[in-house]
């Protein structure tokens, strides 16, 4: 059960983060519609969860190894300069994704320390600034895992 839900971590968070920018949105817009007042805090909650979503999507994409890829080069090449294309390609997106993590605990301590709030709803930026480094990590795990994962096998071209 503990592994299902580990192997699905990234679908069920952002289908669950989705339900709820939904869920706020749809609110909105009854509320506007019948009183033609708007609630301040739907784009605030939103756009954050907009930006988790995109992460958790990367994240499922390198897990799946879907992720988008430059071929024109890459599908001239022989079987062998494939393989080590695609391993300069995860080395630089796990360079790309640990510069994001280490930047991100910053912006995320800086926050903290500075007890700035949000607009809105006054919560702690911080509660959404954590995303970043944590969703970072989880991209540079699922990119390791399919670089265990793909050893030995054929290079996908997408």
């Amino acid at each position: 059960m503990l592994k299902k839900v580990f192997n699905r971590f990234e679908e069920i968070l952002g289908a669950f983060l989705l339900f709820i920018m939904v869920g706020i949105a749809f609110l909105n817009v009854l509320t506007r519609y019948f009183s033609n007042y708007s609630f301040a805090f739907t784009e605030e909650v939103a756009l954050n969860f907009f930006v988790w979503i995109t992460l958790l999507g990367i994240s499922i994409c390198y897990k799946r190894r879907t992720h988008l890829n430059v071929t024109l080069i890459y599908n001239q090449c022989p079987l062998k300069m494939q393989k080590i294309l695609l391993h300069i390609s995860n080395i630089f997106s796990i360079v790309f994704f640990s510069l994001l993590t280490y930047r991100g605990i910053f912006q995320v301590k800086d926050e903290y320390d500075l007890s700035a709030v949000t607009e809105a709803l006054q919560t702690p930026t911080w509660l959404y600034t954590i995303a970043l480094p944590v969703f970072s990590a989880l991209i540079i795990f699922r990119i390791l895992e399919s670089m265990v994962r793909g050893k030995g096998k054929e290079v996908e071209a997408k």
